[in-house]
């Protein structure tokens, strides 16, 4: 955490120092919104939530060493009073973004592959300097900028992630911390019910690349038009990565070992490195690129990043977390959340793995869809059933499509597996373990919290600790 006065606090958020805050007493330590997280020195964002209202808490922030509170009304402690706290909470980060001039910030966006990329980046920048990233994600209003705090004199970058549930949205995140590189991954359909169309899904991601500076650099999916064609919309240098041929950072030779782990040819500025990825799925060597890029832009040799891609293993939890139990069943665990494109990813990893083993797609409700939703269920059901998952289970009514779109396939097609749809968590928990048998693997996938504790099932203490799950080749 940069150092900030209160006065620097009061100026960053226009606010007024009331209730005998002092304008010369300083900020030494983290900014919080969890007042049980304050330690000596920090400062409490005093935020309105569904349940809580932070107001109530100022006093124990203080009383437990936070040199004020930053809130919308008087508090009885020492306040930085303001209009909006979560608005100053994005201010107070810009403040610090502003003493920080040797710190590069990346931005990262994309419908789907933000967090694992953002992991992937983070890794590679590390080898280059003091680095700060969220662990798991934090890419919206209050995280973005709560991980900007975390940033100190010596972090020489900061690899954000930067989500949006509207126009306007990845803008509002660019101005908190400016980005130098902006990666955009892929528009999809993730949000779609909230965004309306696909189009208005891109106009949203492209605010990240419109945000650079002229002597910044936009990293772009060559084999995404929509994206592809955002290289009008900055004036930034453009590096383009993917499989097309004319991309600046390109693959050749993908191919998938039988655990389902992608090697490549990575190709740049007129050499060529081979990659062999530790992570699963074909989907993430366009991610495996977009790093790549990305360091480059750095300027990391490339030699040396095919050599860290090579090393790269998941980072935050339920993104394609593979691991092998004792009695030889193997879970991927990608439960953290879901979209079609990314559980069609999912799906072809399952696929893959599972060759020649009984499959299980255990797969929840996908969130935010809209007038989307029926049919965007029903395509997930389809590709379970063309792609031949021996099983497929649909967790809770709300994901009843998935259940409807494998059955109409089945029906189509002649596809021999079973679908059920189940009413909880719990109902398939119960499933699982009554016909799960050694060496089947199972997925376990949905929008947030609606798998998670079917994963949490599968998985056996001892056989979940960190260090190398794979699945048999």
């Amino acid at each position: 955490m940069i150092e900030l006065s209160l006065a620097d606090v009061a100026v960053a958020t226009g606010g007024a120092l009331v209730d005998g805050a002092d304008p010369t007493a300083t900020v030494t330590a983290g900014v919080e919104y969890d007042s049980r997280a304050v330690t000596a020195g920090g400062l409490f964002v005093a935020l309105r939530g569904e349940s809580e209202d932070g107001h109530r808490f100022a006093t124990a922030a203080v009383g437990a060493g936070a040199v004020a509170a930053v809130a919308e009304e008087r508090t009885g402690v020492p306040t930085v009073l303001v209009a909006d706290t979560l608005v100053a909470l994005g201010r107070i980060a810009r403040a610090v973004v502003d003493r920080l001039p040797d710190t590069t910030v990346v931005g990262v966006t994309g419908s789907s592959g933000k967090t694992s990329t953002k992991d992937m980046i983070a890794a590679l920048t590390a080898r280059l300097g003091d680095t700060v990233a969220p662990v798991g994600t934090l890419n919206n209003e209050l995280g973005h900028p709560y991980t900007v705090l975390q940033a100190d004199r010596d972090t020489r970058y900061l690899v954000l992630e930067c989500s949006a549930r509207g126009i306007g949205h990845v803008a509002y995140l660019c101005e908190i911390a400016p980005p130098r590189i902006g990666v955009v991954l892929n528009v999809g359909s993730a949000h779609l019910g909230e965004f309306g169309s696909v189009e208005a899904i891109a106009t949203a991601k492209g605010e990240l690349v419109e945000a650079l500076p002229a002597d910044g650099t936009a990293v772009l999916n060559a084999d995404d038009k929509r994206v592809r064609a955002m290289a009008q919309r900055t004036r930034a240098r453009v590096v383009l990565f993917g499989t097309a041929p004319d991309a600046d950072v390109r693959a050749t030779d993908v191919a998938l070992d039988g655990a389902g782990r992608p090697s490549f040819t990575l190709h740049a500025g007129g050499e060529s490195v081979p990659v062999q990825l530790g992570l699963y799925g074909a989907h993430q060597v366009s991610n495996a690129l977009a790093t790549a890029a990305a360091a480059l832009a750095c300027g990391m040799p490339l030699a040396e990043v095919g050599s860290a891609l090579g090393g790269l293993r998941p980072a935050s939890p339920r993104r394609m977390d593979v691991f092998t139990r004792s009695d030889g069943v193997t879970v991927i665990d990608d439960s953290y959340n879901a979209n079609l494109a990314s559980m069609t990813a999912a799906l072809r990893t399952l696929a893959t793995i599972g060759a020649g083993r009984r499959t299980w797609a255990v797969l929840g409700y996908m969130a935010e869809l809209g007038r989307f939703e029926q049919t965007q269920h029903e395509q997930v059901g389809r590709l379970a059933a063309e792609l031949g998952v021996d099983r497929v289970v649909a967790v809770e009514p709300a994901a009843a499509g998935i259940d409807q779109g494998a059955r109409a396939r089945a029906a189509d097609s002649g596809w021999e597996g079973q679908s059920v749809q189940v009413p909880d968590q719990q109902a398939a928990i119960a499933l699982l373990a009554d016909e799960v048998r050694p060496g089947d693997v199972v997925l376990v996938k949905g929008s947030r919290y609606r798998t998670w504790h079917v994963a949490d099932a599968l998985r056996e203490t001892a056989d979940s600790a960190l260090g190398d799950r794979e699945a048999p080749a």
